[in-house]
């Protein structure tokens, strides 16, 4: 059983595992490898924002009439009063 400081649980078998701080770009041009699992779930909420933006713009089309730079236009004029 670990203690309170070692990263560890109380009772847990499994330690915590903390990336060491690296300077600016470090992490791009050097050699360790990608964390696939951290990437894949940034590129999943990423897709899933896409979509969102993209059904907001159909949404704004059909209520209004406007395709996406009318839209802008609208927004634009409401904005500047």
């Amino acid at each position: 059983m670990g203690s309170m400081g070692d990263g560890r649980a109380e009772g847990s078998e499994q330690a915590f595992h903390y990336e060491p701080v690296e300077r600016f770009g470090a992490g791009i041009t050097g050699s360790r490898p990608w964390n696939h699992d951290a990437l894949a779930g940034v590129e999943r909420l990423n897709g899933r924002v896409a979509m969102l933006g993209f059904a907001a713009a159909l949404i704004g089309e059909a209520l209004t009439g406007e395709g996406v730079l009318g839209q802008l236009l609208l927004m634009l004029r409401w904005v500047l009063g």
